[in-house]
């Protein structure tokens, strides 16, 4: 084994390892302090609650360096398919710790987080990332696809809030929704037809041919299977969010009025 793959095997070791210690123990201490609330919880929120708090946090540290591939990383721009993948592959063994991390609690606790869609999206992200991490082919695309890192935020701050207690619609609530959706919107259904036009610009191509049949499964078809369940959830969060929005306006309406007089 070359140098730089023991360095990715480390750094997805690592991650692994990571994710754990941030489920296990950072989690429960943090929240404990950022939120008592934390310790009237049942066992299986807790559960819940550690595990979305890891995931924002690998949100964040693959989403921002994702972001700083996209804008300045020139071999991978200019050749999406075989590009210099150095950088792409640190990100991608960042989130392959992370995610075989969260497939083991999902079995683990899966009374409290079992959820198949999850299970269904980790595998085929796992499949992808393998053809990258071992061969390192489809950099761009694959650096572009952890772009969708930056709904997760969001998506389980409204868990947090409902957990806690928030009124569906109270400010905070509203806000994060409708953040929430608008960010889904962005990087995981509005970028699609930049991310399969780059595809199709590809296609055919001698770089194209280059990948092997299973790189090319990899690819395309793990790419269909995530962008289907995107568009599911975003169908879900859509209807959420204009049903807050619409509860708001109601009890906004429903208060009565100061008319500035005094008896």
């Amino acid at each position: 084994m070359d140098p730089f793959s023991q360095l990715i095997l480390t750094i997805s070791v690592t991650s692994f390892l990571t994710f754990q210690w941030l489920f296990h123990r950072v989690s429960p201490w943090m929240s404990a302090r950022i939120s008592p609330s934390f310790l009237n919880l049942s066992d299986k929120q807790k559960v819940e609650w550690n595990s979305r708090t890891v995931s924002t946090f690998h949100a964040l540290l693959v989403g921002i360096f994702c972001l700083y591939i996209l804008f300045f990383d020139t071999a991978v721009n200019e050749d999406p398919v075989w590009g210099d993948p150095t950088l792409v592959k640190i990100n991608v063994a960042i989130t392959t710790g992370y995610l075989i991390s969260d497939l083991l609690l999902i079995f683990y606790y899966w009374k409290a987080i079992g959820d198949k869609f999850f299970v269904v999206h980790h595998l085929a992200a796992l499949y992808a990332y393998y053809y990258v991490l071992g061969q390192g082919m489809l950099p761009y695309f694959a650096n572009f696809r952890l772009l969708a890192e930056f709904s997760t935020p969001c998506v389980n701050q409204r868990w947090f809030f409902e957990v806690l207690g928030y009124p569906k619609s109270s400010k905070p609530n509203m806000a994060n929704g409708v953040a929430m959706a608008a960010v889904f919107f962005l990087v995981r259904i509005a970028v699609m037809p930049v991310y399969y036009s780059r595809m199709y610009a590809v296609y055919g191509t001698e770089a194209f041919y280059l990948v092997p049949w299973g790189g090319r499964v990899a690819w395309i078809c793990s790419s269909i299977c995530l962008d289907i369940m995107n568009v599911m959830w975003m169908h879900k969060i859509a209807r959420g969010c204009y049903k807050v929005l619409r509860s708001g306006r109601q009890s906004k309406s429903d208060t009565p009025q100061e008319n500035g007089k005094t008896d």
